[in-house]
């Protein structure tokens, strides 16, 4: 009796030790992987063009590709500047482009400057409308010094028990090349303050991985490159400068996807809850070009599509030839048309970067010139010197009325007199940007509540352009600088 109770002691111990062995050697698969998506620089360019298929076929190539299914291994991210240009993106002051955006499933974008191109309120109304959170850990109220509501910081998201958590950045000009009331109401600090102060919260939260997401230019991102090294930062997507970007700098990623949705930014990347170890897997950039569209966003386009045509389809003018955007005749044509509006002036100045896209050959409508001149800019008046006018025109600006190709004169070859008194026509948003000074010299304007767009779509009508009389007859090719 005794030797039988041995014999069963024994049984069950060899039973436990090799149940025990058994759990121990079994391999245990701590390892996820996770794709990411990255975009900037959007601008509301959600249909097709000669640039790129638009972002149903994006969303399409995302599926087709690379098998997107909208599960959590994926995270989509944009560097911001979502809206202002295409006339579908612009009239309906981005909210076109919102629901584009959130039908694509994107997971978070940077703070972009053209954020705020629709005013505060716009930028506010936008991210409530949002399935996604705006990110910037480096813009603060002026009046207490804490990040504004429509903003977050950053967001964690924890997706097969990884904390990745993802950090935004704003471009520090934001509220110099905005209109006063943005650096008025905000200020933006350092991005390496930002990083700073926000890592540590991040890591305190539990996060495994950390990436950077900024609406900054290559420069700025390779400038990040120490402090993100330093605090285990991997990836760092940026913005602001449209060209793609895809280059390891000292074992950092810098990523940008190309603007106006030309293509996207692939990642692919692991991370080991056992060791703790991130690894980046593969990387490369990818046209959008050649997909099936995403019936969901397609759905969204088509409906804006037929939005946009119903207020915006009158057709004003013929274009026997494209008239490119960065063209001495397409500045001149712009700042001739406010002359033709406000004949008493004598001088007209705007910038080349409030000229957004071509003229291309064919029917010109509404739709047209919106995209042309997207932005909600409106004419002011100025009395100026000589001397006042020469000093803020510069050597960069656009000019009607004038020219300074070969000296200083009126369009009828008066001279321009250093003391005489001139007439000025130049936009709201150059009155205000301190680069250009004419608020120094002139702090009563006069504002004519005319937006800057509506004098060419008023010379354009009264041409009368068509297949056999274009346009293309009555430009001036003669630059003026």
């Amino acid at each position: 009796m005794r030797k039988t109770v041995v014999i069963i002691l024994q049984i069950i111990l060899l039973v436990g030790l090799f149940s025990c062995k058994r759990e121990v050697s079994e391999p245990v698969n701590s390892t996820e992987s996770f794709i990411l998506f990255y975009t900037n620089d959007e601008h509301g360019w959600m249909e097709a063009n000669l640039e790129t298929d638009g972002a149903a076929k994006l969303a399409g190539l995302w599926k087709s590709r690379e098998g997107y299914d909208g599960s959590d291994s994926y995270l989509i991210l944009s560097g911001g500047d979502m809206w202002t240009g295409p006339a579908i993106s612009t009239w309906f002051d981005g909210e076109s482009m919102v629901e584009v955006m959130n039908a694509m499933d994107y997971d978070a974008a940077a703070l972009g400057n053209h954020e705020f191109d629709f005013k505060i309120d716009g930028l506010i109304e936008r991210a409530e409308q949002m399935d996604f959170p705006i990110l910037c850990a480096n813009i603060r109220n002026r009046i207490d010094g804490q990040i504004p509501s429509f903003v977050d910081p950053y967001r964690i998201m924890n997706i097969k028990n990884v904390k990745i958590g993802i950090l935004g950045l704003a471009n520090i000009v934001t509220a110099q090349i905005n209109f006063p009331a943005v650096g008025e109401n905000f200020e933006f600090t350092s991005y390496a303050s930002a990083i700073e102060e926000y890592v540590p919260v991040l890591k305190n939260e539990g996060v495994d991985i950390i990436i950077i997401i900024g609406h900054i230019c290559d420069n700025e991102m390779k400038a990040l490159v120490p402090i993100a090294k330093t605090h285990g930062i991997s990836i760092i997507g940026g913005g602001h400068c449209h060209p793609p970007l895809l280059e390891i700098v000292d074992d950092v990623l810098l990523i940008k996807g190309g603007g106006h949705m030309i293509g996207y930014a692939k990642v692919e990347f692991s991370y080991n809850t056992s060791t703790d170890n991130f690894q980046i897997i593969k990387y490369e950039l990818v046209e959008n070009k050649y997909s099936d569209p995403d019936s969901e966003v397609q759905s969204v386009v088509e409906y804006w599509q037929a939005e946009t045509s119903a207020v915006l389809s009158e057709k004003i003018g013929y274009c026997s030839e494209s008239i490119s955007k960065y063209s001495p005749s397409m500045g001149n044509l712009i700042t001739d048309s406010w002359l033709y509006t406000f004949p008493d002036a004598d001088v007209s100045i705007t910038n080349s970067g409030g000229i957004r896209q071509d003229i291309p050959a064919g029917d010109i409508s509404k739709e047209t010139i919106v995209g042309l001149l997207p932005f909600n800019n409106i004419i002011l008046e100025l009395e100026l010197t000589g001397t006042e006018l020469l000093d803020c025109i510069g050597t960069y600006l656009l000019l009607g009325g004038m020219t300074t190709a070969n000296g200083n004169f009126l369009s009828d070859g008066t001279p321009i007199q250093m003391d005489d008194v001139y007439t000025v026509l130049t936009t709201d948003y150059l009155y205000f940007l301190p680069a250009c000074n004419f608020s120094t010299y002139d702090s009563d304007p006069v504002y004519n509540s005319v937006h800057y767009r509506d004098p060419l779509i008023d010379y354009l009508k009264s041409l009368n352009t068509s297949s056999l009389d274009p346009l293309n007859n009555y430009l001036d090719h003669t630059p003026r600088r």
